[in-house]
């Protein structure tokens, strides 16, 4: 396949053999495609919905509104805390390398002795950087950093604030995507995991994207492109096909029973829907089966997007009318002003009802992106927490359940902004299972799974399998539910395809 660097749609022929296909056109999906195709690889992705990008898309849902549907921003903007983030500036210093590697996993499929010498030296590189950066952290740091990995959030918070606003505010941090509360421990982790990206140089500081995160995935699309890889939309993958004879990977088939044949597939897709809906279960272990079974997908977010005919005007700020001010430009939270308050709307979650006081995350990326909206009109994106895939009461299929909850988050906005409400124009409610049904993400969960300290590292997707391979050979994962995990950060797509282009070289010298 020696076309290169077309863009071809649903056109792409689908005869002969690729290189490589990428499943799920996702940011990761397509970062991997790029990273394959810039290695004169053939590369295709195979994206079922009409547009690419996964949960980092923008669509226009009402005229004239263009949504980031799912994935809102490019990094939270946080208040400027300078002793509590200049210790997580330390964590994040040695985390970079961490994320920016595979994993030390003990490969299983090594032929040789001068192979399985070549493995042990690369995980001792690995130890040994993290000793010397360790080394470089310090006793007391290392300590600390250790503390803040096993912590609930609430303790660390606790150590750091007296303020319950401040508190809360920093606490959703720890919880968001999650089914945990700000006690639960290990969530300090999640609080850290937030504060590792970066805008323009700058740790910690995140960003609306002009245009809607579609914009990102667009523009690694066509880099992607330009490099050679071919994007098909509209094509729904239905079964990862493994030859009966070798157990290797043959290729893909198309829910209209055509298909793509390759050595080489990447999954961008959750490993639950990888696992357990692609790839014929008589073909991997029974371990690893309930493994995947039983890693946990719970969710419970919703994300509402809002067209409004004016900017929300909030009580404790002196109005702006017309022109957005600087309480419309960050992250604003609401409901929650105490991280007691966050525990209790977990807790109605964990008995299976969406919080009485839902935790809500709003952010209003048109203050500052007039390309998205009419003019003196507005987009709003309400991050939600908890609402349970399971219900112990109603369902998200009834809209009238739907609605109710709606109305739920616009009347307690109002408790801030009164007439928020009667501003909306139209909106659009994405629930765990519509997240599920619409993007792939199994139980709504927006990090292909929990982020626990049990599914993190040496353990994501599960214990033994975290370099991105899988026990079918030429199968691998490149998305969010392996390392380093969730959020648009693109680092699972880019390992998972070193991983790759390094098996290749190893069998191209046997």
């Amino acid at each position: 396949m020696g076309l290169r660097g077309r863009w071809f749609g649903t056109a792409v022929s689908r005869k002969g053999k690729w290189d490589a296909l990428v499943v799920g056109g996702g940011h990761n999906g397509l970062i991997a495609a790029a990273y394959l195709a810039r290695s004169g690889l053939s590369v295709a992705v195979l994206e079922r919905r009409h547009l690419i990008g996964g949960a980092a898309v923008t669509e226009e849902l009402v005229p004239g509104f263009r949504f980031s549907r799912c994935s809102y921003l490019q990094s939270l903007l946080r208040p400027s805390i300078i002793r509590y983030e200049k210790q997580l500036q330390k964590f994040c210093n040695f985390m970079d390398f961490i994320l920016d590697s595979p994993t030390p996993e003990h490969r299983r499929d090594v032929p040789s002795f001068t192979g399985v010498l070549r493995d042990k030296l690369q995980q001792s590189l690995f130890w040994t950087h993290c000793l010397q950066q360790a080394y470089l952290l310090g006793q007391k740091d290392m300590l600390d950093f250790v503390d803040l990995l096993v912590s609930p959030a609430s303790k660390v918070l606790n150590n750091w604030f007296e303020t319950d606003v401040l508190k809360a505010t920093l606490a959703t941090d720890a919880v968001i995507g999650s089914m945990s509360s700000v006690h639960t421990p290990g969530s300090g982790y999640v609080l850290l995991h937030h504060v590792m990206g970066e805008t323009d140089g700058d740790r910690g500081i995140w960003s609306y994207v002009e245009g809607g995160m579609g914009s990102v995935s667009l523009a690694i699309s066509k880099a992607a492109s330009e490099a050679g890889a071919h994007i098909l939309t509209n094509a729904e993958v239905t079964q990862v096909m493994v030859n009966e004879d070798s157990g290797a990977v043959d290729g893909v088939m198309f829910a209209d029973g055509t298909q793509m044949h390759s050595s080489v597939v990447l999954s961008n897709a959750t490993p639950y829907l990888t696992f357990m809906e692609l790839v014929p279960q008589n073909v991997l272990p029974e371990d690893f089966v309930n493994s995947i079974k039983n890693s946990d997908y719970s969710s419970g977010t919703t994300k509402i997007n809002l067209a409004v005919d004016r900017l929300p005007q909030f009580q404790c700020c002196k109005p702006t009318l017309l022109e957005a001010g600087p309480q419309h430009m960050g992250t604003i939270h609401i409901g929650a002003e105490s991280m007691e308050e966050i525990d209790l709307a977990c807790r109605d979650s964990w008995n299976g009802l969406p919080s009485r006081r839902p935790l809500i995350e709003m952010t209003i990326p048109s203050a500052l992106d007039r390309t998205i909206s009419p003019p003196g009109k507005h987009v709003i994106n309400l991050f939600i927490q908890y609402t349970p895939y399971k219900l112990s009461e109603g369902s998200w299929e009834d809209p009238s359940f739907r609605e109710s909850f709606a109305q739920r988050c616009f009347s307690l906005i109002d408790e801030y902004a009164p007439g928020f409400s009667s501003s909306i124009i139209g909106y659009d409610m994405l629930t765990p299972r519509d997240l599920e049904r619409e993007f792939g993400l199994t139980g709504g969960n927006i990090f292909h799974g929990a982020m626990g300290l049990d599914s993190l590292f040496l353990m994501r997707p599960v214990k033994g399998w975290s370099d991105y391979r899988t026990p079918v050979r030429g199968l691998y994962l490149c998305g969010s539910g392996t390392h380093p995990g969730g959020g648009v950060m693109g680092a699972p797509g880019r390992n998972a395809a070193h991983v790759v282009l390094q098996d290749m070289k190893r069998s191209a010298t046997i």
